[in-house]
């Protein structure tokens, strides 16, 4: 099984503790960086071979995980030369699979990986997603009127809840194969043509523990919570 983990971003929410190192590499717990553990992850799953896909501060990224042995994987690196978004730096890679996994490098969860990735080939599906439940509160009375501007319903700071995208996907090869070659493409827009174009798209719901560290908020969380989602997370003392 092949894995491509994005790790190409600034990280510019998690400022400043990623002015100096690249937001893959910024420690959880005190001894493991989020991208050491997501690769330790996947290696238990089964995954031997993964692609980081690195831009910003690529030359840290590449000088600490060197060759993957040390994890006991085969690691390869995709460098962009300018930032492409969360699908296009798929296009640079010249031996995909048929069917891989693609996920972010800042995601601590504990969704099987290799299921995941089996039933997304069993299902002959193009695309798959991974979604986790959330629940936005909202600070203000939400108005609700018809077309002539009469009230029709009012609710005092409701609560909605949405099904996200978790940062974690299953392609099938066809997906990257009909993009333009180095140029930036967002999963954002990989889910817009795919309806256009009614392709195949599975959604995985999942309801385990799910955390992007992407903000300070979520970073000092993984923190304070570290030794209770250790063992949850498969992470070695």
């Amino acid at each position: 099984m092949r894995a491509v983990i994005l790790a190409g971003g600034k990280g510019t929410r998690l400022k400043p503790y990623t002015v100096l190192v690249p937001k893959p590499l910024v420690p959880v717990g005190g001894k493991y960086s989020i991208l050491e553990i997501v690769i330790m992850q996947l290696e238990a799953a089964g995954f031997r071979h993964i692609t980081l896909a690195v831009n910003h501060l690529a030359n840290l990224i590449m000088a600490y995980f060197g060759d993957g042995s040390k994890w006991g994987v085969k690691l390869d690196y995709s460098l962009e030369d300018r930032p492409l978004s969360t699908i296009g730096p798929l296009t640079l890679i010249d031996d995909l699979p048929e069917d891989f996994l693609v996920m972010n490098g800042d995601i601590l969860c504990n969704l099987n990986y290799s299921a995941f990735y089996e039933e997304h080939c069993s299902r002959g599906v193009e695309i798959s997603v991974a979604a986790y439940r959330r629940s936005v509160n909202t600070d203000f009375g939400v108005l609700e009127y018809d077309e002539s501007g009469y009230l029709t319903d009012f609710a005092e700071k409701p609560v909605y809840d949405f099904d996200v995208s978790m940062g974690i996907y299953c392609l099938n090869r066809r997906s990257v194969e009909r993009l333009a070659r180095g140029e930036p493409y967002g999963f954002d827009q990989l889910m817009i043509d795919g309806l256009k174009e009614r392709r195949k798209i599975w959604v995985k719901k999942f309801s385990g523990y799910w955390l992007d560290i992407g903000r300070q908020d979520d970073y000092q969380k993984a923190n304070e919570d570290f030794e209770t989602i250790r063992d949850l997370l498969g992470i070695p003392e």
